[in-house]
């Protein structure tokens, strides 16, 4: 299955809640999306069905694909700890994510693209991989010849979001991976033991 690239507001309308962030179009139109999205009546969704749309809401919202994340979670049960919560950390620690959480872009989605077009270093390094897994103490930063994007400084100005495990110096353009987040410090609104649960089946 290809990436999701349509309407954002169009997912967070299908969840209930904007899982992409601050979205005025979904404050207008809360309701599911459709002809009858006002007057559908949801009926009890089974057990299977609930899990299937936490998983479903992660995967968009981290913008991750179903291998992508089987795979994760496939590392999250091989470790030591709860599985839940370390698939969430796994997810947190790449290299799109902590660069939307450093406030380079405004989305995941965005951020993904700017890695993609290397306008991001990694210790020095330049990475191109989204899916790059961050370890704690890597230094993260905008590409010099990149620094004076409008894109960059735009979203810049507008992050107010502050993470105790990740540190921003906005003089250099750069941050790092402090440590990997706690389940209390991950924001996500989501039901990481129903997707364990899911898998599990």
């Amino acid at each position: 299955m290809a990436r999701y690239t349509g309407p954002s507001t169009r997912i967070a309308r299908k969840f209930g809640e904007a899982i992409f962030g601050d979205d005025k179009a979904f404050e207008k139109r809360n309701y599911p999306p459709g002809q009858h999205g006002m007057a559908k009546k949801r009926g009890k969704k089974s057990e299977y069905a609930v899990q299937l749309m936490e998983k479903q809401k992660a995967k968009y919202s981290y913008g991750i694909l179903e291998k992508q994340f089987r795979n994760l979670f496939e590392k999250a049960a091989a470790s030591k700890g709860v599985t839940g919560e370390i698939l969430l950390q796994l997810c947190e620690a790449r290299l799109d994510n902590v660069v939307f959480r450093m406030g380079i872009a405004p989305s995941r989605r965005g951020a993904r693209q700017i890695v993609s077009h290397r306008h991001i270093t990694v210790n020095g390094e330049l990475v191109n991989i989204p899916s790059y897994h961050l370890k704690p103490g890597d230094v993260v930063a905008v590409r010099e010849k990149s620094k004076s994007l409008e894109a960059i400084e735009r979203s810049l100005s507008n992050s107010s979001h502050v993470y105790e495990w990740i540190t921003w110096n906005n003089d250099t353009k750069s941050g790092t991976f402090v440590t990997v987040p706690a389940r209390l410090q991950i924001p996500e609104n989501i039901k990481e033991q129903l997707i364990v649960e899911l898998y599990n089946k």
